[in-house]
């Protein structure tokens, strides 16, 4: 009778651990961004938003852009990945046919303001 209290007991705090990672998670749709770019003088000045979706896939790409790091500008704030996703959104800007504009689905977790993520796909 005792193991099978314990059994359960143990059952009910796995699904509450795995309950509690899921909730954590967080998908931010827009546009995927080098870190230099996102945080420069000249997208604040102007209009964010419309400085990232302008951004040729080209400069993000660029080998100095790739090393300050890419991230998400999503619904006017502007999110950092970590190494995965900035690998992750390398792949998914060299796949993406558009040159400008591509729009991002980005599924992680943000801890301290940098996503941990765990997928990206393009949005049509």
């Amino acid at each position: 009778m005792l193991k099978k209290f314990i059994l359960s007991l143990t059952a009910i705090m796995a699904l509450g651990l795995i309950a509690v990672a899921q909730e954590g998670k967080t998908t931010l749709t827009g546009h995927i961004v080098d870190k230099t770019c996102a945080l420069s003088k000249d997208a604040k000045a102007s209009d964010p938003q419309a400085a990232a979706a302008n951004e040729p896939k080209a400069c993000a790409l660029m080998d100095s852009c790739l090393k300050s790091g890419l991230g998400i500008y999503s619904e006017g704030k502007y999110t950092l990945f970590d190494e995965k996703g900035i690998g992750l959104a390398k792949a998914a800007l060299e796949k993406s046919k558009k040159d400008k504009g591509a729009t991002f689905k980005v599924t992680g977790t943000v801890t301290g303001g940098k996503m941990a993520v765990e997928s990206i796909e393009e949005v049509e």
